[in-house]
């Protein structure tokens, strides 16, 4: 299928073929008719894109300020790939349109192939021919309403929320200053509610249609129309409800609200203008300033908007996808008019030169729709206790893995090129003689097609079983949400592959029994979990520097993990475990390969609120590792500290940047000068000759298992209050 996309970093803008999205369970497959290009956001965005790196570090200072947190945490290679690999990458555009359900996913019950919906999501309603769209981010379309004022269904949705975050009442007066896509429909909401309003736009044009749908007066907001006009309607009291539905960087919006509120006024920011607000003028009117949050209640929520968590009507009336339902239904039964913003109608396949055209200002337009090929004709017409370390079992047949030929290169598919697999594991594979990367499937199109680009897979795609199918791939990496890491890794082994997965291996102890099952059914043991520490050049010199010991050791490993941001996955503990989950397995595996055992118990501790953790496991020759996992910390202190102690030898990493040992003789490393190298290369390096050659793979099956009961343990440690013992099942 085809995709409009541009490269932040280059600012080009193509139309890319991708593949055709999966329909996963919980949505449904749209195949697009029309699809509404914002005049406003849409072209602020494409502009960002053609600015130098330095005009694009100004206009987003809060990115800067997450690229510095990063250099600080994981230094300035590591930090840099991360940046320049979202930079040079194509990014979607859209996220308003209007289609035909082609396909319906497990669990969906309101729409049925063949109906007309409209959606909404910067990451489901893209310029595509065809979306995969999340139950709460439709609606069905009104029997007799056009697919193409349908596909507004966004756009009004936000203009909606503005409207109510305002409270207007029957008979208020309102100023809308902005008069460009947003302001036109949140004058023709007001007006409909019996509201009077006003509005404020340089652009004449602009001014006279909003007059035409519904504005008692407009004007220049720099003229003294706008004022006199405010003045006449409210006997010189001012307006109840001013609307910010400009951008730009012009701080003339807010000063113009504070200026011709009325006492206690509303201000309500719907778009995204300066906001320097005049203290004095605010403070005496004492005005009552608003935000609006993009579609309604449930944006930015994932449990709402990927998840299908509907919120209760008595408590929420108004949702994300009840504004859409009731923008729909305003539009069937004539409340507003969007005709007359319809200023050109492209074919998709012009989507590029309709973007240089908005760009350049050579097509003026308050809104522009892309029309799609196909279907776009019929749509018009179509309305505490002892935890189980599970024992390993192996198959006695199935699988055999012989050795490769030396010049015959390892081929590998990647399921999942997030963040990590393409700034952490994939450049590395991209370089390495005698690997091929045959295939990337993911369940979004546009980032499969990114990571053929950027590190030359063969193919792209979002078809999964066609790839565990293929005879010709040797290993596949499961680099996805922890919560879809058993199960592909199940697939995967069933399907007769060496396996990478990146840590968890599983978040429960079903999960974990179901991959052996797989491993025992099969007769498939090669797997490998991302635990790269235990491969780091650094620590790997520091314990050979150590030397063996004879008595056993305590050891302390901090983990200043920090604060996640707001929105983070992370954060879904309901589907992706606790943090802890998915990511404690890699200090745990760290402790136990330098204590060269496997834990025999846990006992785990929190401060209030489960924000950090104190993790201590017990060893067999009466080694204890203490790990501190924290969040409160500074983030400007090191990441990952780690001592061991033992037969009057104290060995002591800091953050894979330096390294010392502590015994009859002093040994400390020199600081590396680049990186700090966690293992990854050397870890890739391992799993890979072991794929080529048949030979052991890197970690033995059983310490893979052994980690992930430990950390599995955690939990039932806090739950249970006391240390819980890993007994091997019998």
């Amino acid at each position: 299928m085809r995709q409009v996309v541009q490269n932040y970093k280059s600012g080009e803008l193509a139309v890319l073929d991708v593949p055709v999205p999966g329909c996963k369970a919980g949505g449904v497959l749209v195949r697009s008719a029309y699809s509404l290009i914002s005049t406003g956001t849409e072209l602020m965005k494409v502009s960002e894109a053609g600015m130098s790196m330095l005009g694009k570090a100004r206009s987003r200072p809060d990115q800067v300020a997450k690229v510095m947190q990063s250099v600080a945490t994981n230094g300035v290679p590591a930090t840099y790939r991360k940046v320049m690999g979202k930079l040079d990458s194509y990014t979607p555009l859209g996220y308003s349109l209007c289609g035909v359900v082609e396909q319906v996913g497990p669990g969906i019950d309101d729409v049925k192939v063949g109906d007309l919906v409209a959606c909404a999501g910067n990451e489901h309603a893209l310029h595509a021919e065809l979306n995969w769209v999340p139950k709460n981010l439709y609606a069905r379309v009104p029997d007799g309403l056009a697919p193409r004022h349908a596909a507004f269904g966004t756009v009004g949705s936000i203009a909606l929320q503005g409207v109510r975050q305002g409270e207007s009442q029957l008979g208020e007066v309102a100023l809308v200053i902005g008069l460009g896509l947003i302001g036109q429909l949140v004058v023709q909401l007001l007006a409909a509610s019996g509201v009077r309003v006003v509005g404020a736009d340089p652009d004449p044009v602009r001014c006279e249609l909003a007059e035409r749908l519904g504005a008692a007066a407009c004007g220049d907001p720099a003229s003294a129309a706008v004022e006199t006009a405010v003045a006449e309607l409210t006997g010189g009291h001012g307006v109840d409800q001013v609307y910010l539905a400009a951008g730009g960087g012009s701080n003339q919006p807010v000063e113009l609200a504070a200026r011709l509120s009325r006492d206690r006024g509303r201000v309500v920011d719907i778009g995204k203008c300066r906001l320097d607000l005049p203290w004095n003028a605010y403070y005496e009117k004492e005005l009552d300033v608003r935000f609006s949050r993009s579609y309604g209640p449930g944006r930015y929520d994932p449990e709402y908007e990927l998840e299908g968590r509907d919120y209760p009507i008595g408590y929420v009336r108004w949702t994300e996808r009840r504004n859409l339902a009731c923008f729909l239904d305003l539009l069937s039964r004539g409340s507003v008019d969007v005709e007359p913003l319809v200023s050109h109608i492209a074919d998709f396949d012009d989507a590029v030169e309709t973007y240089q055209s908005l760009k350049d200002g050579d097509l003026k337009a308050v809104a522009v729709l892309f029309r799609y090929p196909e279907h776009a004709g019929e749509a018009e017409e179509a309305g505490a206790p002892a935890v189980a370390v599970p024992a390993v079992k192996r198959g006695s047949g199935g699988v055999s893995t012989p050795a490769r030929a030396a010049k015959t290169p390892v081929r590998l598919a990647f399921v999942g090129a997030g963040n990590y697999a393409t700034s952490m594991l994939l450049p590395h594979l991209a370089q390495r003689d005698g690997v091929e990367l045959s295939t990337v499937v993911t369940t979004t199109a546009l980032s499969a097609a990114n990571a053929q680009r950027k590190f030359g897979f063969a193919e792209a795609t979002t078809d999964l079983d066609a790839v565990l199918g293929d005879k010709s791939i040797d290993a596949v990496f499961v680099v996805t949400r922890h919560s879809s890491h058993a199960e592909l890794t199940q697939r995967a082994l069933l399907a007769g592959k060496a396996v990478f997965v990146e840590k968890p291996l599983a978040l429960t102890e079903d999960e974990l029994a179901g991959v052996l099952a797989a491993v025992e059914k099969s007769g498939n043991d090669r797997l490998q979990v991302g635990f790269n520490r235990r491969f780091a050049p650094l620590l790997n010199e520091a314990r050979k520097r150590f030397g063996a010991r004879t008595g056993p050791a305590s050891l302390r490993y901090l983990v200043n993990a920090g604060r996640l941001q707001h929105g983070s996955w992370y954060l879904q503990q309901g589907t992706e475990g606790s943090r802890f989950a998915g990511e404690g397995g890699h200090f745990i595996d760290t402790a136990s390969w330098l204590l060269e055992a496997d834990p025999v118990s846990v006992y785990a501790v929190a401060t209030s609120g489960n924000e950090d953790l104190q993790v201590v496991l017990r060893y067999p020759d009466g080694s204890t590792a203490t790990i501190s996992y924290v969040t409160t910390g500074a983030p400007g202190f090191p990441k990952e500290t780690l001592d061991l102690v033992a037969d009057g030898k104290v060995l002591r990493l800091d953050d894979f940047v330096r390294a010392s040992v502590y015994g009859r003789k002093r040994w400390v490393s020199s600081r590396l000068p680049k990186a700090r190298d966690k293992g990854q290369s050397a870890e890739l390096a391992a799993f890979i000759k072991a794929v080529r050659t048949g030979g052991p793979m890197p970690v033995p099956l059983e310490s893979l298992v052994a980690t992930t009961s430990a950390t599995l343990a955690v939990q039932a440690g806090l739950v249970g209050g006391a240390p819980v013992t890993l007994a091997r099942a019998r």
